[in-house]
Protein backbone atom coordinates (compact mmCIF):
# COMPACT_ATOMS: atom_id res chain seq x y z
CA UNK A 1 0.00 0.00 0.00
CA UNK A 2 1.36 3.42 -1.00
CA UNK A 3 2.18 5.84 1.82
CA UNK A 4 1.05 9.39 1.36
CA UNK A 5 3.34 12.36 1.66
CA UNK A 6 1.58 13.39 4.86
CA UNK A 7 2.11 9.93 6.41
CA UNK A 8 5.80 9.95 5.43
CA UNK A 9 6.22 13.33 7.10
CA UNK A 10 4.50 12.02 10.22
CA UNK A 11 6.71 8.92 10.32
CA UNK A 12 9.77 11.11 9.88
CA UNK A 13 8.63 13.20 12.83
CA UNK A 14 8.19 10.11 15.01
CA UNK A 15 11.61 8.78 14.01
CA UNK A 16 13.39 12.05 14.72
CA UNK A 17 11.78 12.16 18.17
CA UNK A 18 13.07 8.68 19.01
CA UNK A 19 9.92 6.63 18.42
CA UNK A 20 10.62 3.28 16.77
CA UNK A 21 7.59 1.26 17.91
CA UNK A 22 3.99 2.34 17.81
CA UNK A 23 2.86 0.12 20.64
CA UNK A 24 4.62 -0.94 23.85
CA UNK A 25 3.36 -2.74 26.93
CA UNK A 26 4.95 -0.06 29.14
CA UNK A 27 5.25 3.68 28.53
CA UNK A 28 8.49 4.79 26.84
CA UNK A 29 10.44 7.97 27.51
CA UNK A 30 11.66 9.42 24.22
CA UNK A 31 12.65 12.81 25.57
CA UNK A 32 16.16 11.83 26.62
CA UNK A 33 18.99 12.95 24.39
CA UNK A 34 21.17 9.87 24.90
CA UNK A 35 21.45 7.19 22.26
CA UNK A 36 20.38 4.57 24.82
CA UNK A 37 16.81 5.95 24.75
CA UNK A 38 16.52 4.80 21.14
CA UNK A 39 17.57 1.16 21.74
CA UNK A 40 14.57 -1.07 21.16
CA UNK A 41 13.40 -3.74 23.55
CA UNK A 42 14.11 -6.30 20.82
CA UNK A 43 17.86 -5.80 21.17
CA UNK A 44 19.41 -7.78 23.98
CA UNK A 45 21.29 -5.54 26.37
CA UNK A 46 24.68 -6.58 27.70
CA UNK A 47 24.55 -8.26 31.12
CA UNK A 48 25.45 -5.95 33.97
CA UNK A 49 28.71 -6.66 35.72
CA UNK A 50 28.42 -7.02 39.50
CA UNK A 51 29.96 -4.36 41.65
CA UNK A 52 33.25 -5.17 43.34
CA UNK A 53 31.47 -5.28 46.68
CA UNK A 54 29.13 -7.93 45.30
CA UNK A 55 31.88 -10.31 44.17
CA UNK A 56 32.69 -12.98 46.77
CA UNK A 57 35.61 -15.29 46.08
CA UNK A 58 36.27 -18.61 47.75
CA UNK A 59 39.14 -16.92 49.53
CA UNK A 60 36.79 -14.42 51.17
CA UNK A 61 34.45 -17.28 52.04
CA UNK A 62 37.24 -19.01 53.97
CA UNK A 63 38.06 -15.73 55.69
CA UNK A 64 34.44 -15.34 56.80
CA UNK A 65 34.34 -18.92 58.07
CA UNK A 66 37.61 -18.43 59.95
CA UNK A 67 36.39 -15.15 61.43
CA UNK A 68 33.25 -16.86 62.72
CA UNK A 69 35.13 -19.73 64.39
CA UNK A 70 35.33 -18.93 68.11
CA UNK A 71 37.35 -21.95 69.20
CA UNK A 72 39.52 -24.71 67.77
CA UNK A 73 36.67 -27.22 67.45
CA UNK A 74 34.55 -24.76 65.47
CA UNK A 75 37.51 -23.99 63.23
CA UNK A 76 38.07 -27.69 62.45
CA UNK A 77 34.40 -28.06 61.58
CA UNK A 78 34.59 -25.01 59.30
CA UNK A 79 37.58 -26.50 57.48
CA UNK A 80 35.70 -29.75 56.93
CA UNK A 81 32.70 -27.86 55.53
CA UNK A 82 34.73 -25.59 53.26
CA UNK A 83 34.30 -26.32 49.55
CA UNK A 84 36.52 -23.59 48.14
CA UNK A 85 39.32 -25.92 47.02
CA UNK A 86 38.66 -28.09 43.98
CA UNK A 87 41.24 -30.62 45.19
CA UNK A 88 38.86 -31.53 48.02
CA UNK A 89 36.63 -33.33 45.50
CA UNK A 90 39.36 -35.87 44.71
CA UNK A 91 40.61 -36.25 48.28
CA UNK A 92 39.65 -39.10 50.61
CA UNK A 93 40.04 -37.17 53.86
CA UNK A 94 40.33 -33.64 55.18
CA UNK A 95 43.71 -33.68 56.95
CA UNK A 96 43.75 -31.02 59.67
CA UNK A 97 46.19 -31.85 62.46
CA UNK A 98 47.87 -34.33 64.74
CA UNK A 99 49.48 -33.94 68.15
CA UNK A 100 48.70 -31.88 71.22
CA UNK A 101 46.39 -28.87 70.95
CA UNK A 102 48.01 -27.25 74.00
CA UNK A 103 51.57 -27.73 72.70
CA UNK A 104 53.86 -24.70 72.67
CA UNK A 105 55.64 -25.91 69.53
CA UNK A 106 53.81 -26.03 66.19
CA UNK A 107 55.18 -27.60 63.01
CA UNK A 108 53.53 -26.54 59.75
CA UNK A 109 54.11 -28.63 56.64
CA UNK A 110 53.06 -28.27 53.02
CA UNK A 111 50.19 -30.58 52.00
CA UNK A 112 48.98 -34.12 52.61
CA UNK A 113 50.45 -36.93 50.53
CA UNK A 114 48.90 -40.28 49.64
CA UNK A 115 49.37 -41.83 53.09
CA UNK A 116 48.11 -38.70 54.84
CA UNK A 117 45.07 -38.58 52.59
CA UNK A 118 44.29 -42.22 53.28
CA UNK A 119 44.60 -42.01 57.07
CA UNK A 120 43.58 -38.37 57.65
CA UNK A 121 46.77 -37.64 59.63
CA UNK A 122 49.56 -35.22 58.60
CA UNK A 123 53.08 -36.60 58.22
CA UNK A 124 52.19 -40.26 58.64
CA UNK A 125 54.07 -41.62 55.61
CA UNK A 126 57.76 -42.27 55.10
CA UNK A 127 58.73 -38.60 55.30
CA UNK A 128 56.59 -38.24 58.42
CA UNK A 129 58.45 -41.06 60.15
CA UNK A 130 61.72 -39.36 59.29
CA UNK A 131 60.44 -36.07 60.74
CA UNK A 132 59.33 -37.85 63.93
CA UNK A 133 62.79 -39.36 64.33
CA UNK A 134 64.44 -35.99 63.78
CA UNK A 135 62.24 -34.30 66.38
CA UNK A 136 62.74 -37.19 68.79
CA UNK A 137 66.43 -36.28 69.08
CA UNK A 138 65.43 -33.00 70.77
CA UNK A 139 62.61 -34.48 72.84
CA UNK A 140 59.76 -33.28 70.60
CA UNK A 141 56.89 -35.71 70.08
CA UNK A 142 53.40 -35.29 68.74
CA UNK A 143 52.25 -37.60 71.57
CA UNK A 144 53.53 -35.20 74.21
CA UNK A 145 54.47 -31.65 73.25
CA UNK A 146 54.13 -31.06 69.51
CA UNK A 147 51.26 -29.94 67.26
CA UNK A 148 51.50 -30.67 63.51
CA UNK A 149 49.41 -29.29 60.67
CA UNK A 150 49.72 -28.27 57.00
CA UNK A 151 49.11 -25.18 54.89
CA UNK A 152 46.67 -27.20 52.71
CA UNK A 153 44.15 -29.63 54.16
CA UNK A 154 43.57 -31.83 51.09
CA UNK A 155 45.96 -33.82 48.95
CA UNK A 156 46.77 -32.17 45.61
CA UNK A 157 46.34 -34.68 42.76
CA UNK A 158 49.53 -36.59 42.07
CA UNK A 159 51.16 -34.99 45.11
CA UNK A 160 51.83 -31.87 43.04
CA UNK A 161 52.75 -28.57 44.65
CA UNK A 162 49.70 -26.57 45.80
CA UNK A 163 48.83 -23.62 43.61
CA UNK A 164 48.96 -20.05 44.97
CA UNK A 165 45.16 -19.97 44.77
CA UNK A 166 44.88 -23.10 46.92
CA UNK A 167 47.34 -21.67 49.43
CA UNK A 168 45.37 -18.41 49.57
CA UNK A 169 42.08 -20.25 50.04
CA UNK A 170 43.37 -22.16 53.07
CA UNK A 171 45.51 -19.41 54.60
CA UNK A 172 42.70 -17.80 56.71
CA UNK A 173 42.09 -21.13 58.45
CA UNK A 174 45.77 -21.56 59.26
CA UNK A 175 46.02 -17.99 60.51
CA UNK A 176 43.03 -18.44 62.81
CA UNK A 177 44.41 -21.79 64.01
CA UNK A 178 47.67 -20.16 65.04
CA UNK A 179 45.76 -17.40 66.83
CA UNK A 180 43.59 -19.86 68.74
CA UNK A 181 46.44 -22.18 69.76
CA UNK A 182 49.00 -19.46 70.53
CA UNK A 183 52.20 -21.50 70.02
CA UNK A 184 55.50 -20.08 71.24
CA UNK A 185 57.49 -21.35 68.26
CA UNK A 186 56.45 -22.27 64.70
CA UNK A 187 58.69 -24.68 62.81
CA UNK A 188 58.02 -24.11 59.11
CA UNK A 189 58.64 -27.32 57.17
CA UNK A 190 59.40 -26.80 53.49
CA UNK A 191 59.14 -24.02 50.91
CA UNK A 192 55.36 -24.17 50.38
CA UNK A 193 54.77 -23.59 54.08
CA UNK A 194 57.20 -20.65 53.94
CA UNK A 195 55.21 -19.17 51.07
CA UNK A 196 51.98 -19.48 53.04
CA UNK A 197 53.14 -18.25 56.44
CA UNK A 198 55.85 -15.74 55.59
CA UNK A 199 54.55 -14.83 52.09
CA UNK A 200 58.06 -15.22 50.71
CA UNK A 201 58.56 -16.61 47.21
CA UNK A 202 61.61 -17.58 45.19
CA UNK A 203 64.04 -17.37 48.09
CA UNK A 204 66.60 -20.08 48.71
CA UNK A 205 65.85 -22.47 51.56
CA UNK A 206 69.54 -22.37 52.41
CA UNK A 207 69.09 -18.68 53.15
CA UNK A 208 65.77 -18.90 55.00
CA UNK A 209 66.63 -21.82 57.25
CA UNK A 210 69.62 -20.01 58.75
CA UNK A 211 67.46 -17.09 59.88
CA UNK A 212 64.92 -16.65 62.64
CA UNK A 213 61.63 -15.04 61.69
CA UNK A 214 58.79 -13.23 63.44
CA UNK A 215 55.40 -14.43 62.30
CA UNK A 216 52.26 -12.30 62.45
CA UNK A 217 48.80 -12.26 60.91
CA UNK A 218 45.59 -10.25 61.05
CA UNK A 219 44.27 -12.14 64.08
CA UNK A 220 47.42 -11.68 66.15
CA UNK A 221 47.37 -7.92 65.77
CA UNK A 222 50.64 -6.43 66.99
CA UNK A 223 51.74 -9.71 68.57
CA UNK A 224 54.35 -11.89 66.87
CA UNK A 225 55.45 -15.51 67.18
CA UNK A 226 58.98 -16.70 66.70
CA UNK A 227 59.42 -18.95 63.66
CA UNK A 228 62.18 -20.89 61.98
CA UNK A 229 62.36 -22.92 58.75
CA UNK A 230 63.70 -26.39 58.02
CA UNK A 231 63.95 -28.65 55.00
CA UNK A 232 60.96 -30.83 54.27
CA UNK A 233 61.74 -34.47 55.16
CA UNK A 234 60.66 -35.58 51.68
CA UNK A 235 63.48 -33.41 50.33
CA UNK A 236 65.93 -35.09 52.70
CA UNK A 237 64.85 -38.49 51.38
CA UNK A 238 65.73 -37.30 47.87
CA UNK A 239 68.88 -35.46 48.95
CA UNK A 240 70.43 -37.36 51.91
CA UNK A 241 73.50 -35.16 51.77
CA UNK A 242 71.39 -32.34 53.27
CA UNK A 243 70.81 -34.28 56.50
CA UNK A 244 73.99 -32.76 57.89
CA UNK A 245 72.58 -29.25 57.42
CA UNK A 246 69.31 -30.42 58.96
CA UNK A 247 71.19 -31.62 62.05
CA UNK A 248 72.62 -28.15 62.67
CA UNK A 249 69.14 -26.66 62.23
CA UNK A 250 67.74 -29.08 64.81
CA UNK A 251 70.50 -28.17 67.27
CA UNK A 252 69.49 -24.53 66.87
CA UNK A 253 65.83 -25.41 67.46
CA UNK A 254 66.72 -27.40 70.58
CA UNK A 255 67.99 -24.20 72.18
CA UNK A 256 64.91 -22.26 71.07
CA UNK A 257 62.48 -24.71 72.66
CA UNK A 258 64.26 -25.10 76.00
CA UNK A 259 61.97 -22.62 77.82
CA UNK A 260 58.82 -24.34 76.59
CA UNK A 261 59.36 -28.06 77.16
CA UNK A 262 60.28 -30.02 80.26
Amino acid sequence: MAISKKDRELLSLYQSSGADLFFEETPQNHQGSSASSRITRHKQSAPQQPLKSEVFTERSASRIMADNSNNFQELCEAIRKFDGCEIKKAAINTVIYDGQVDAKIMAVGEAPGANEDEHGIPFCGQSGKLLDNIFKTICLSRKENLFITNTIFWRPPGNRRPTPEEIDACRPFLEKMIFLLQPKLIIIVGSTAIESLLRIKSVSMNSLRTQNHLYSNCYLGSNTIEATAIFHPAYLLRQPVQKKAMWFDILKISKMIEPFIS
